[in-house]
Parts: C-alpha cells; structure tokens; sequence
C-alpha cells in the first residue's frame, strides 16, 4: 500500500529563493518563479539549468531554461538569469531534490497475496508486496521493503531499511546487510558457472556457497551476483553495481568499489577499495584489481593490475594505450612514406 496518488500542487521557487539556498549571486529578476529544472538543451521557460563544461557552451546559448547556474567566473553572454555559485552542478543537484515528487513511500503492511512462511520472521514496520514470496527460515529487518512478486528464499537474511524492487530474486543463505538497495530483475545467489569435463559431457559442480552483501550496497536492475562453490561471493560495504552487471562465483568486491553497466567479473576475482570499472570491462578469473584502480570501459583486463587507469584490451595502463594507439593509427601514413622510399631506391 502507497500513500495517497491525489497529484500534489506544483513546487515553485523565486529565483531570490533559489539563489540563497545555493549561496549564490543573483543575476536576473529575483521575483521570476522556477517550477522544474532540466539540462541545457531541454529545458524550458520555468526551468533552471546549470553550466559547468566549456564544451556545453553552444547549449548554453541556446537554451530556452529562465535561469541557469553558473560558475563564480563566468563571463560568456546568455539570456537567462545567472545564479553564480562555486560548483553548478551541485547546486542544480540540491534544486532538483528540492523540485522532485514526495518520493513513494510504503505503509508498512503484507500484502493478503503474499506468501510468507510460518518459519520466516519479519521486523517492525515491514512492507512486504503483492505476490512476495518468503520461504522458510526469512528474516527481514525493521522497516524493509519486498517489493511485488520479489523471491526471497530459505535462511535468507535481510538487514533493516532496505528496499528490495519488484521482482527480485533472492536465493537461499543469502546474507544482506542494512541499507541495502536492490533493483528489479536482480538475481542474487544463483549458481555459479562451474562444470568438469567427464567422459565426454560436462557435470555440474555443486555450487554450495553464499552471497554476502554488506551495508549501504546499490545493485541496479538486471544484475545477477553468483553464489560461491564454497565459502563466499563477498560485495563490500558501500559498493555501487550498476544495470546489467556479471558478478562470477567467489568474487570480492571492496568497499565503496563502483562499477557500471555490462560489465563482467569471471570467477575468484578480488577486487580492491575505490575502484572504478566502466561499461562492459571485462575481467578474468582468478586475478587481483588492487585498491584505487580505474579501468576504462571495453578494457579487457588479463592480469594482476594495480592503481592508475588502464585501457584497452588487453589492458595497459592509460598513457601507454593511448601512445598504442595513436601510433596505429599513424601507420597508414608510414605504409605510404615507406612505399615511396621504396620505389625511389628501387625496390618497388
């Protein structure tokens, strides 16, 4: 159950308003009202923007926004009002919270369609969803959510205020910590990929390991995390995993680690602290990302790397792989200098 869907009167704001919750100066009509925010090239009369990349400049001409955010040395012409302020983008941040929706909130209930086993136990002030599912030996955390037709399945444990999206999929002996955010069509603890060759086909390894995630995770829609073939796949306190990620048997993910969509991560894979991994990298098995390493999207990473960016398949630290591939795409004139000394010694 939601609170109520009657529509909410429009948030409004001066842009006199604006600009001292921002600490900003104020260029333009301080009594001009801002109902909505939106990028430069979207946005419309009644809207604020903001500008903070030189390379925006074009849109910044051409924006239709009332008012817009700009940095405290800003002097390039713009017909919007300005409100000049030391980072752009987090003030046009704070004005959008500001402006957005009541977020949806659940009234702690079951729903009558759920199913939920006589063996499962539920915290104070648990939404459980139309169509959940809870098996035997739960154990949901005060003030969680399970969203609509969710799984959560035997011994499984989920800490307190985390919010499980519709339709997620939540294995047996998974162990959840608090504040936990997991988005729809993840599936979390499903068997690892391990099979052996036997005389001529492959047989299934058990897979008889857990799934632990720990405190203020995000996994976003669509993403399945492996349960290991023994001991634990281990996603860190504060890690971001972005839509569509791969997350293999007995993987270590540390802390405050963010990586984004398409992603895959092979079997035993440790990977460090802060590290950021970009869109569909991937990582074989059984190797080690040290702490504080940045890995560019589409690199193929083969081996043990540590620190600094890397790029490229397989992947080389940054300035070494762009020098690479500066100097291909250098070779079709070298081919053609080389074919002209050639033929001058008269070799051709």
């Amino acid at each position: 159950m939601t609170k109520g869907f009657d529509s909410p009167p429009p948030v409004m704001f001066t842009l006199q308003e604006l600009a001292m919750v921002s600490g900003g100066e104020l260029i333009g009509d301080p009594a001009q009202k801002i109902t909505g925010a939106a990028c430069l090239a979207e946005a419309i009369p009644g809207e604020i923007s903001f500008f903070a990349n030189p390379k925006y400049i074009g849109q910044l001409r051409n924006t239709r926004a009332s008012a817009v955010f700009v940095p405290l040395d800003f002097s390039a012409q713009t017909t919007a009002a300005q409100i000049r302020v030391a980072n752009p983008a987090k003030a046009f941040e704070q004005v959008v919270l500001k402006l957005a929706p009541e977020p949806i909130a659940f009234v702690p209930s079951i729903h009558s369609s759920a199913i939920i086993d006589p063996g499962a136990k539920l915290g104070a002030r648990v939404s459980v969803q139309p169509h959940a599912v809870l098996e035997t030996g739960a154990v949901i955390g005060d003030d969680t959510v399970i969203g609509a037709g969710s799984y959560i399945g035997h011994q499984t444990i989920i800490g307190a205020n985390c919010l499980i999206y519709p339709r997620v999929t939540i294995r047996e002996r998974t162990r959840i910590g608090a504040r936990v955010v997991i988005h729809s069509g993840a599936v979390i603890g499903a068997d690892g990929f391990g099979f052996e060759p036997s005389e001529g086909r492959y047989e299934k390894v058990p897979q008889l390991g857990i799934v632990q995630i720990d405190d203020d995770v995000e996994i976003g829609a669509n993403t399945t995390i492996d349960r290991a073939r023994f001991g634990r796949t281990w996603i860190q306190e504060g890690a971001k995993i972005d839509n569509l990620v791969q997350v293999a048997h007995n993987v270590v993910i540390g802390k405050h680690t963010v990586i984004a969509a398409q992603a895959g991560i092979a079997g035993s894979v440790r990977i460090g602290s802060k590290v950021l991994i970009g869109g569909q990298a991937g990582i074989i098995g059984h190797i080690e990302i040290g702490d504080n390493t940045a890995i560019g999207a589409q690199t193929g990473v083969s081996k043990n790397i540590s620190g600094g960016a890397w790029w490229d398949t397989p992947a080389e630290p940054l300035p070494k792989a762009l020098e690479q591939m500066a100097w291909v795409r250098r070779l079709g004139k070298l081919f053609e200098r080389v074919k002209q000394i050639e033929a001058k010694l008269g070799l051709r």
